[in-house]
């Protein structure tokens, strides 16, 4: 697997602690989601690139693979999973976990102990080649002496020199490549975003009524949606790096963001606040000692306000300001980007997500959907923003998946952003 390069400045983490279990061959992954392709050609598109034919086999074990990378939360590190198949049985795997241990293939090596001789090494990302804060992985794979590799998808860090696969097969390693590619490329999708452009992979979350409102005429939002459906939403927040709101839903609904109703860790919490309106009194301000918050305000906010929060724990980063007055979302991700934010995800309010999806930042569209009316008056818009010219150029997501949470409805999947 590889990491973040150790030599590159955005890097904060380069291995992840793993949990290694051993089990046997499972169903295909129920994984409908695609993600945006930010590098890559097939297999077969790579000159020089000798081959080898895969199998139904190597596609039913990547599988397994690829259901151990749903594990962990290694960010700013890639989710990657491994197993080693020997005579038709798993005898290890694992998959990458946090930083500050071995990769999710020597892991899984480490898991299989003797039986890797002569076996077969099933990894999601294509092993790395280089020295970081571990040694190459390839040195392991090549002193386990497995007989095959097969990986799901290749490095697309640009800043390694990669070459995990070439030295393998001069090594007279069978090499298959490009085994259940587009579901490899989807799972390490928010880190490739992250490594190649040096920006967060963005999830923007709605919640409306059946007739498009998100609060009563009372302006009275808690809640639209039912239990099961806020459940869903923590654990999304836990698979996140950072979770994002706009001052005026700070103001309005005094939410403390954190990861309740789920298992997992809270993210670090986020509010984009111009003018620097968050009050010291507010849950997210009162407990910015126990779960990191930043706010991020433009370079004319209050300094008197700044020092107020600065010494309650918040961290306010300055950022330009656009003409009509909202932070600048494209130099407030690059911020975060360099803060090791990788997985964001947008909650709120109409006007943070209108400006997400204006500037085509927004990655993947989470939608909950009550079945509920709440009436002409009800406060309407989930989104504040132009529009589209027509329905023919709307933003809208690619593959939807449809699933029932409770009572609501909830639909996600990949943004596609017509031309």
């Amino acid at each position: 697997m590889s990491g973040n390069d150790p030599k590159d400045p955005k890097d904060s983490a380069s291995v992840r602690p793993v949990s290694t279990t051993s089990g046997a061959k499972g169903d295909a992954e129920a994984a409908s989601s695609q993600a945006p392709n930010f590098s890559h050609s097939s297999p077969s598109e790579r000159s020089g690139s000798r081959v080898s034919p895969l199998t139904t086999d190597d596609e039913q074990w990547m599988d397994v693979a690829l259901a151990h990378a749903k594990n962990g939360r290694p960010s700013p590190n890639p989710h990657v999973g491994a197993i080693v198949v020997k005579d038709g049985h798993v005898v290890g795997s694992a998959h990458h976990e946090r930083a500050g241990t071995d990769h999710a293939e020597i892991a899984a090596l480490r898991a299989a102990g003797a039986h890797t001789r002569g076996a077969s090494l099933y990894v999601t990302l294509e092993p790395c080649n280089h020295h970081g804060r571990t040694p190459p992985c390839t040195d392991a794979i090549l002193a386990s002496h497995v007989a095959r590799v097969v990986i799901g998808v290749r490095d697309p860090n640009p800043h390694v020199e990669g070459g995990g696969l070439e030295r393998l097969r001069q090594a007279g390693i069978e090499v298959v490549e490009g085994v259940r590619e587009e579901k490899a490329r989807a799972r390490i999708a928010p880190w490739a975003k992250h490594i190649t452009i040096a920006l967060p992979y963005v999830s923007l979350k709605l919640a409306l009524s059946l007739d498009g409102r998100i609060a009563t005429r009372t302006g009275e939002s808690k809640w639209v949606t039912g239990p099961d459906a806020r459940a869903k939403v923590h654990l999304l927040r836990s698979k996140s790096d950072g979770i994002a709101i706009g001052i005026g839903t700070a103001l309005a609904d005094d939410p403390r963001l954190t990861v309740r109703d789920a298992p997992g860790e809270s993210p670090v919490r986020i509010v984009f606040d111009t003018k620097l309106r968050l009050p010291p009194a507010s849950r997210l301000v009162q407990t910015a000692r126990e779960t990191r918050l930043l706010v991020l305000c433009g370079h004319d906010a209050s300094v008197e306000a700044e020092e107020q929060l600065g010494a309650l724990g918040v961290e306010c980063l300055r950022m330009p300001v656009l003409a009509e007055g909202r932070i600048d979302v494209f130099a407030a991700l690059r911020g975060l980007a360099q803060r090791g934010i990788v997985n964001l995800m947008v909650e709120g309010g109409a006007e943070l997500a209108g400006s997400f999806l204006a500037g085509r930042f927004a990655d993947e569209l989470h939608v909950f959907v009550a079945p509920i009316l709440l009436g002409p008056r009800g406060r309407a818009g989930a989104v504040d923003w132009a529009g589209p010219d027509t329905p023919q150029t709307a933003p809208r997501i690619k593959a939807p998946a449809w699933e029932l949470v409770g009572h609501d409805a909830y639909v996600h999947g990949p943004l596609l952003y017509p031309d």
